[in-house]
């Protein structure tokens, strides 16, 4: 895996606001159109601790709260919870996401996971315009063709625990300051990737 490129992402308080946030920044890295990518979240002194071969192939110092890029979310000296994402296998081609999270069993040493995928979404506004009789693709179709649609990539963490949070970068303000954030944002992505760790 290649670090995030040079300016990273803003500053967050919360290790899981971090590693999202550290997410977005590599998955920028990568431009758009790209496929969904899915990571594990384990804590990194745990993985320094139990796994430090690996911990030595990801770069993570004993004395540092993490690395760059995938290999450790950014974090101080100070902080006390840090995690280092994973990135998993490609996703399969053609199944749809909702089903082939419904297949994943985390082991004990995960304590979160994460995903990054691109959609199009419309203004709030634009709901009420919606035809009632669309199927699932015909629905897609409508959106891709409507003149407010917005390309967004959303990067979506949770942790074992219950913790979320999510963010949301929009194509046409693709820039680290642009980026939102907040844990009730992308709700439905999150509570599957919740049902993950059941």
């Amino acid at each position: 895996m290649s670090n995030s490129p040079t300016g990273g992402p803003p500053l967050a308080a919360d290790p899981l606001t971090r590693a999202v946030l550290e997410l977005d920044e590599y998955a920028a890295g990568f431009g758009w159109d790209r496929p969904p990518r899915l990571f594990a979240l384990v804590d990194t002194a745990r993985l320094r601790a139990q796994e430090p071969d690996l911990a030595e192939r990801l770069n993570l110092d004993a004395g540092e709260g993490a690395g760059d890029g995938p290999a450790g979310p950014a974090a101080g000296p100070a902080a006390q919870v840090s995690y280092t994402p994973i990135e998993q296998q490609e996703l399969p081609a053609g199944q749809p996401l909702d089903e082939f999270l419904g297949t994943i069993a985390w082991p004990d040493a995960v304590g979160g996971c994460a995903l990054t995928v691109e959609r199009l979404m419309l203004p709030p506004a634009a709901e009420a315009e919606v035809p009632d009789d669309l199927d699932e693709a015909g629905l897609a179709a409508w959106v891709a063709g409507h003149p407010r649609r917005e390309e967004v990539r959303m990067t979506v963490g949770v942790l074992r625990d219950g913790s979320r949070e999510a963010a949301v970068r929009l194509r046409s303000k693709d820039a680290p300051t642009e980026v939102l954030t907040g844990p009730d944002l992308v709700p439905g992505l999150a509570r599957a990737l919740a049902a993950t760790f059941d």
